[in-house]
């Protein structure tokens, strides 16, 4: 029998051998037809745009990650906030709840000229298109597990005469984790499309910006580093969320 720790480091192992052969892969297959680089580039031609000064690349990587940390950071922040209002007031939820699901439907591609319009450009306008797209998940998740409480502790907490904060601190919280850990994680994907969709409307700065700089002369590493760098940082958040999923709800868990 594997432990956890064990079961962890194998299946990072396994997960890291098979992204190597798909690079491998790529490699051996560019090479022996002879792919030409503005099409696809190797991954050797790719990694080599790093060493090149007129990139930029940890200036765009830096405000590409400050937009995607922000909008998600907001989203998830604003996603809790709201359903626990929601939750503790069903007043609140009837009245706003329908109204932010219409405004989920709008398409948020729409929203950046009128981002830029209002608060002209900069990280901060791509910080709110990250966060219009990734908090809705996180706010429905969160909402929904904080209502599903089981009817024996709700009426047990009710019995012991325990106040609507003791039973949302014992018994609602920590029930809804893995809903709000979920929530988090969608909306860590959604948050490094939403970053891009914001510099490719109009930026300065940015991976995104770096990717319609390059376009126009077939500057398919650049591109290509650029997509590369961005699904980085997408598993460097997608993976700080799973860490504080581990820490959070696995240890309750295993404490009970």
């Amino acid at each position: 029998m594997f432990s956890d720790d064990g079961r962890s480091i194998r299946s990072f192992a396994i997960i890291l051998i098979v992204h190597l052969a798909v690079i491998v892969l790529w490699q051996v297959l560019v090479d022996a037809f002879q792919v030409p680089k503005f099409i696809l580039p190797s991954p050797l031609a790719t990694v080599a745009t790093l060493g090149s000064p007129s990139y930029a690349w940890l200036s765009n990587l830096a405000v590409t990650a400050i937009e995607i940390l922000g909008g998600f950071c907001l989203g998830a922040v604003v996603g809790i906030m709201l359903a626990v209002m929601f939750t503790w007031s069903p007043l609140i939820s009837l009245l706003l709840l329908p109204l932010f699901v219409t405004l989920n439907m709008i398409p948020k591609v729409a929203l950046g000229p009128l981002f830029i319009v209002w608060f002209s450009y900069g990280i901060f306008p791509n910080i709110l298109i990250a966060f219009s797209i990734c908090f809705f998940p996180i706010l429905l998740t969160t909402a929904r597990g904080l209502s599903e409480v089981e009817p024996d502790l709700l009426d047990l907490v009710k019995s012991l005469r325990g106040s609507r904060w003791t039973l949302f601190r014992k018994i609602q919280l920590p029930g809804a984790l893995p809903y709000v850990f979920s929530g988090m994680k969608v909306g860590a994907i959604l948050a490094v499309a939403g970053a891009i969709v914001g510099e490719f409307i109009a930026s300065e700065r940015g991976l995104g910006y770096l990717m319609i700089q390059v376009q126009s002369s077939l500057d398919t590493p650049a591109m290509v580093m650029a997509v590369v760098l961005l699904t980085l940082l997408g598993v460097a958040l997608y993976g700080l969320v799973l860490g504080l999923e581990r820490m959070f709800v696995v240890r309750d868990i295993r404490l009970q």
